[in-house]
């Protein structure tokens, strides 16, 4: 893929030389062919072959989300106790009265 596209690079290139070497050429014209036979099209072309791999690292990206989400969740869901030798605390806070 990329070296049809250096390829390509290269034959713009060399348009846009001849564009300006010539004696009825201008740099402006070798400008605007090195832009718009050049530049532009190997832009859309690789943006477009690279489709399917930005799918494939955004999937590979969301399941290694999800993975790392459930094992939070089964971490904090698990009955394990800490290891001490005291009362697990209230997970509710008492209410204090105002006075």
């Amino acid at each position: 893929m990329y070296l049809i596209a250096m390829a390509w690079g290269y034959v713009a290139l060399m348009m846009a030389l001849a564009e300006a070497t010539s004696s009825q050429g201008t740099v402006l014209g070798a400008i605007v062919t090195l832009i718009l036979y050049g530049v532009l099209p190997i832009s859309i072309v690789l943006y477009l072959m690279g489709t399917p791999h930005r799918k494939k690292a955004r999937k590979r990206k969301e399941q290694a989300e999800l993975q790392e989400h459930e094992a939070a969740l089964a971490a904090a869901n698990s009955d394990q106790t800490d290891g001490g030798d005291h009362a697990a605390a209230d997970p509710i806070t008492p209410v204090r009265k105002e006075s």
